[in-house]
């Protein structure tokens, strides 16, 4: 087979993802899982059903317009070695409209979460009341999941444009739908390069606006009487990193289930291993210049919040997150071989997947509760999300193109040029 042959195979499978085994993996755990969180909501010990709810709405969130933020940055940057991976990161896009409906779940256990409800605070004025926090952080939601999910269809529409012609039914009039008028004439792909030249900064922008105002509102206040601005680029920079180590494991499905092995090679490897690196060393930068400010305060109102998680029962988790998000990925993916070694790539990236979700246990649950603790309703409301999200991320898969021939295309000029 002509690498042409071969490139037009992968582009035809591509169109036809199999996704069968992550919508029926995720209809079983979702609807499993949000079963279970039913059952605990409604039973003896709703407050840690409503924690874990938080911690994974906080986390697989983050990670899905994270995934639809690499895409922009590739955007802004004219990266051209993404081609061939793009469209796993933006196909996170599609767990945004099930993340709106569990924000609006979310505040149904508002009681259970956030102490400032049942002890007003006074000092912060009407910014942590009821009203104020649900519509403040609903509009920062839609706000944010408008921008992303109006990039992501701006990057389809040539491609949906190819395929057209190709299906029919609900799918052809869903894509009529996106198009939009669209028919690829330069007049047509000028117009489109040059929204995604605004709309890839503006989704930057407001990524890192929407997500501290999350992050203030979500976490912080949950200890409310706690203080740090820099807590939100904290924040915003870790569901980064988690967005990278999703497109990572993705890339080395896809790429297997896709046979990619002819557009997918050591380039990618190495250049998402060095930014997945790269983050993992700057959330530990993030960290530490956080502890050394309120280490050399020493305000009571910053130490306690640190301290909490620092001593005591919770300290074995702590350092478990800084061996699992830094150490372990930094001495593992400081070496070629690691990054462009599929398998140990993959035992690094999905160690620091697994890191994140415990460093956002680790800023939640102190602030509500004394002792650390993994059992079966932990796992079973993790596993509800992580259901949604393979659920909406292979409905994508199913409906829209995996691969971009356009985006490949770029790639491979790069590389003969």
């Amino acid at each position: 087979m002509s690498g042409l042959d071969a490139h037009q195979e992968v582009f035809r499978r591509g169109a036809h993802a199999p996704a069968g085994a992550f919508l029926a993996v995720g209809a079983v755990l979702g609807v499993a899982g949000f079963g279970f969180f039913a059952m605990l909501a409604l039973g003896d010990d709703p407050d840690r059903a409503w924690r874990m709810f938080l911690v994974n709405f906080l986390f697989f969130t983050g990670l899905s317009v994270a995934g639809v933020l690499f895409s922009a940055i590739q955007t802004i940057t004219e990266g051209r070695w993404a081609g061939p991976i793009v469209r796993f990161a933006e196909a996170a896009v599609a767990f945004l409209p099930a993340s709106l409906f569990c924000f609006l779940i979310l505040f149904l256990g508002r009681h259970h979460l956030f102490p400032w409800i049942e002890h007003p605070t006074p000092a912060r004025g009407p910014w942590l009341t009821t009203p104020w926090v649900f519509w403040r952080d609903l509009a920062a939601l839609l706000v944010l999941f408008a921008t992303a999910a109006a990039f992501v269809v701006n990057n389809l529409k040539p491609d949906l444009l190819a395929l057209r012609e190709h299906v029919t039914g609900a799918r052809g009039e869903m894509y009529d739908r996106l198009l939009g008028g669209y028919d690829g004439s330069d007049a047509a792909r000028e117009a489109l390069e040059r929204r995604a030249g605004r709309l890839a900064p503006a989704l930057v922008l407001v990524y890192a606006y929407m997500m501290t105002i999350l992050g203030f509102d979500l976490i912080m206040s949950l200890a409310p009487y706690w203080i740090s601005t820099l807590f939100g680029a904290f924040f915003f920079m870790g569901a980064f990193l988690t967005g990278l180590t999703m497109l990572a494991l993705m890339m080395v499905y896809w790429r297997a289930k896709l046979d990619m092995r002819v557009l997918i090679g050591r380039q990618q490897f190495h250049d998402l291993g060095k930014l997945i690196f790269g983050f993992s060393v700057f959330w530990a930068y993030l960290m530490y210049s956080q502890l050394l400010v309120i280490w050399y305060g020493n305000l009571r109102e910053e130490t306690a919040f640190v301290f909490w998680r620092l001593w005591g029962d919770w300290r074995p988790l702590a350092i478990l997150v800084g061996l699992m998000v830094f150490l372990i990925p930094f001495w593992g993916l400081i070496w070629v071989k690691a990054k462009i070694t599929p398998a140990m790539f993959t035992v690094f990236v999905a160690i620091s997947f697994v890191g994140v979700w415990l460093e956002r246990y680790l800023l939640v649950q102190p602030s509500l509760t004394d002792q650390p603790v993994f059992g079966l309703p932990e796992v079973g409301v993790t596993a509800g999300f992580l259901g949604l999200f393979l659920l909406a991320y292979g409905l994508f898969a199913r409906t829209f193109p995996m691969v971009s021939p356009r985006m490949v295309a770029r790639t491979l000029e790069a590389v003969h040029h």
